[in-house]
C-alpha cells in the first residue's frame, strides 16, 4: 500500500511544471507515548484551559491569541486577523537557483521530504531534473507554501527520487561564535597529532543508521513489558564517572591498545588458512 501524501502540487524550473507529491521521511509513531493518568481512578486526565486568575475555564470560543508587549499586557488577534497573515498557496515548488552541494551548510536543516512525480506521465520530466542535478553535483532552493507557512526548500537528488528539506530561516538559526568563544587557542603537537590518526583510522567505518540504539525507549519497552507480566523493575546501574586524565597519555594507551588488538586478529587471520589446509591435507589422505 502505497503511504498517503502530506503534499501535493508541482515543481517548476523555468517554463517546465512537474506535478509532485510530498511524503514525510520521518516519523515519531512508533515510539512509546503515554497517556496522564488520574492514580486513584485509573482514569485518563484531560486538559482544560483556565483563566490564569480566576480560574474558571475558558471555552474555545473565549480563546484569543495574545501577543505579549508587557507584564500582564497583550496585542490581542482574532482569528480572522490570524487567518489574513496566513499565505496563500498555489501549490507550487518553484525553484529559484541552484547550489552547489558544497554550499550548504547543515544547521539550516529542518525537516526532510520524500518528492516523487504524482502521475505517470511526469516520470520522463520528473528523473531528467533529478539526474540533472546528481550528475552536476547541485542541490535547488525553492520556494512554496507548506502548512500555511511560506518556507524555503533544499530539493536534492535522494536515491530513485529528490529529497526535500524545509530550511531553518536566518533568524531561528543561533550564532555559533555563542557556543564556540571560551574554546580557547590550543596548539596541537604533530606526536598528538599522529597518535589521533592512529586512532581515527582503527575506528573506520560505515554509516549504518540500523545500528542506531536508543537505550530509552529500549528500557521503557521492558519497563511496559515487566509491568504487564508482573516482575520487579530492575534499577538502574550507575554511570561510571569518567576519570580525568592527561591527553597525550590517553591517546598513546587508545592507540597501544588498538595496535595489540590488530595483532591478535591478524594472528587469528593467519591461522585460520593452516587450520583449513591441515583438513584438507588429512581428507586427501583419507
Amino acid at each position: 500500500m502505497s503511504p498517503r501524501a502530506n503534499w501535493k502540487g508541482s515543481l517548476k524550473i523555468a517554463e517546465l511544471t512537474c506535478p509532485v507529491a510530498l511524503y514525510s521521511a520521518t516519523s515519531t509513531s512508533d515510539r512509546i507515548a503515554f497517556h496522564t493518568i488520574n492514580r486513584s481512578t485509573g482514569h485518563r486526565v484531560r486538559r482544560t484551559f483556565v483563566d490564569s486568575d480566576t480560574g474558571e475555564p475558558v471555552e474555545s470560543g473565549d480563546q484569543v491569541k495574545g501577543y505579549e508587549v508587557g507584564k500582564n499586557e497583550y496585542v490581542v488577534l482574532e482569528p480572522e486577523e490570524v487567518a489574513q497573515a496566513t499565505p496563500k498557496s498555489d501549490k507550487t515548488l518553484a525553484i529559484e537557483t541552484f547550489v552547489d552541494c558544497s554550499e550548504i551548510d547543515a544547521v539550516y536543516f529542518d525537516k526532510p521530504y520524500y518528492l516523487s512525480p504524482s502521475q505517470r506521465d511526469a516520470n520522463e520530466l520528473f528523473v531528467l531534473i533529478r539526474e540533472g542535478m546528481r550528475k552536476n553535483k547541485v542541490a535547488a532552493l525553492a520556494k512554496t507554501v507548506l502548512f500555511r507557512r511560506a518556507r524555503t526548500v533544499l530539493i536534492s537528488a535522494y536515491g530513485d527520487g529528490l529529497l526535500a528539506t524545509t530550511l531553518n530561516f536566518d533568524y531561528e538559526v543561533r550564532s555559533a561564535q555563542q557556543a564556540f568563544d571560551d574554546v580557547p587557542e590550543v596548539k596541537v603537537q604533530g606526536e598528538m597529532l599522529q597518535l589521533a590518526k592512529h586512532i581515527i583510522d582503527t575506528k573506520r567505518g560505515a554509516f549504518d543508521p540500523s545500528t542506531f540504539e536508543d537505550r530509552y525507549e529500549a528500557a521503557l519497552a521492558e519497563f511496559v513489558k515487566a509491568k504487564l507480566e508482573g516482575k520487579p523493575i530492575a534499577p538502574a546501574r550507575k554511570a561510571r564517572e569518567a576519570k580525568v586524565v592527561n591527553l597525550l597519555e590517553a591517546l598513546r594507551e587508545s592507540a597501544a591498545l588498538s595496535e595489540r588488538n590488530d595483532k591478535a586478529a591478524a594472528k587469528k587471520r593467519a591461522a585460520q588458512p593452516r587450520k583449513t589446509r591441515t583438513t584438507a591435507t588429512r581428507r586427501k589422505a583419507s
